[in-house]
């Protein structure tokens, strides 16, 4: 016990923000390991210890990856991210063309020697919204003038949705909300955010056209179907079927760990639809304790940015957490049908590699921020300490 006290005070930063992620982590593992049962009998065999120990395995190396982007002063972020910007943009083309198609979607790369799928959407999520927030802070003074401020934001933003849209229209989609949000926080004028909505569902509307010449790049009858579904059945298809019936099996406590039955007819309920085996496992209860987690996530954000000194940390930290919570909210959303199935997975808890490993390095960035304002609150008190000792004397 003692020493667990000594690395949660050893730890600086939102110590909110810590635990949070420690439970997500645990929820993560908890939800996993009860809702892997049909793959595990698919692939391997009735084995489901090594879906558990991957998606540990994969939670350590987020871990890993999160201290030291916690550890690293986020004014670093600002300098790569022109580097990180130019590495994205072909990378997302490559995988267009020569993505490894999974569920009919080119969202995956194989990383040479590992055998691994990495989705580079979920790097391409993290790049942009370093970059954005670099210009945002960097235009400050003119931010409100059209050819220096807006067009170098707006450019790149239209460019990596677009280019992500094709196979995964939902992340494209989040991640475009998030970077207005951002031009928000940013103070861009109002007429240039709209400006901006136009022209996205513009690129939107020659993607769908150019869709409906390259069905094999584009996945416009997925897109039909899927919105067609949710305008004209009440109830859902199948999958939201399944989700409602999990939910209102789950009742105010649930039906109690592992004893999920729905995980046998969900289609990816480790993935896409992991919130239904909560709430049918862990009930109403569980399912209200997911969502305040990630509330708390954001309200510590908002405090954040209201601490922070320096433009570029405020809105980078606001840009990824909001990336976070929109996603997670979004994931929520379909398993209740308030929205078509997308396809998202909720972050942290869901199984995955790539997915899991960047949103550990999002918290990593939004803690080295909240060290940075801790640290600079602590001077700043110090400072008035002296001034106020010296006036004494």
């Amino acid at each position: 016990m003692t020493a667990i006290t000594n690395i949660y005070n050893g730890l600086k930063g939102d110590k909110v923000v810590w635990v949070i992620v420690l439970l997500l982590g645990v929820c993560s593992l908890l939800a996993v390991y009860s809702s892997i049962g049909s793959i595990a009998y698919r692939q391997r065999g009735g084995n489901t210890e090594y879906y558990l120990i991957q998606q540990l395995v994969f939670l350590l190396i987020g871990g890993f990856l999160m201290y030291r982007c916690y550890k690293l002063n986020y004014i670093y972020y600002s300098r790569f991210a022109p580097i990180l910007f130019l590495i994205t943009i072909p990378l997302l083309a490559y995988t267009i063309f020569f993505g490894n198609e999974i569920n009919e979607a080119r969202r995956w790369l194989t990383i040479p020697w590992l055998d691994m799928s990495f989705q580079t959407s979920d790097f391409a999520k993290i790049t942009l919204i370093i970059y954005v927030a670099r210009s945002l802070a960097k235009k400050q003074e003119d931010i409100k003038d059209f050819k220096n401020a807006f067009l170098p934001i707006i450019i790149p933003v239209v460019v990596v949705c677009g280019l992500i849209a094709p196979a995964d229209l939902s992340t494209s989609a989040l991640l475009f909300a998030t970077c207005l949000l951002m031009m928000v926080i940013g103070r861009v004028s109002l007429k240039y955010i709209l400006l901006m909505v136009l022209l996205g569902a513009l690129a939107f509307f020659m993607i769908y056209l150019l869709g409906t010449v390259f069905p094999d790049f584009v996945r416009v009858e997925t897109w039909n179907t899927r919105i067609t579904e949710f305008m004209t059945n009440a109830d859902g298809g199948w999958q939201i079927q399944q989700s409602k019936i999990a939910i209102a099996e789950g009742g105010i406590f649930g039906v109690g760990p592992g004893n999920s039955t729905q995980r046998n007819f969900l289609p990816y309920p480790y993935a896409d639809f992991i919130y239904a085996i909560i709430c049918e496992e862990y009930g109403l209860v569980g399912g209200v304790v997911i969502i305040l987690m990630y509330l708390a996530i954001l309200f510590r954000c908002i405090t954040l940015v209201t601490r922070c000194p320096m433009t570029f940390g405020a809105i980078l930290a606001m840009g990824l957490c909001l990336n976070i919570v929109i996603h997670a909210f979004a994931n929520i959303a379909v398993s209740v049908h308030l929205v078509p199935v997308t396809g998202l997975t909720l972050p942290m808890i869901s199984m995955g590699g790539t997915s899991l490993v960047f949103t550990c390095i999002s918290f990593g960035i939004i803690l080295s921020v909240s060290r940075y304002v801790e640290e600079f609150n602590k001077k700043q008190k110090m400072a008035a300490v002296t001034v106020s000792n010296e006036s004494t004397h």
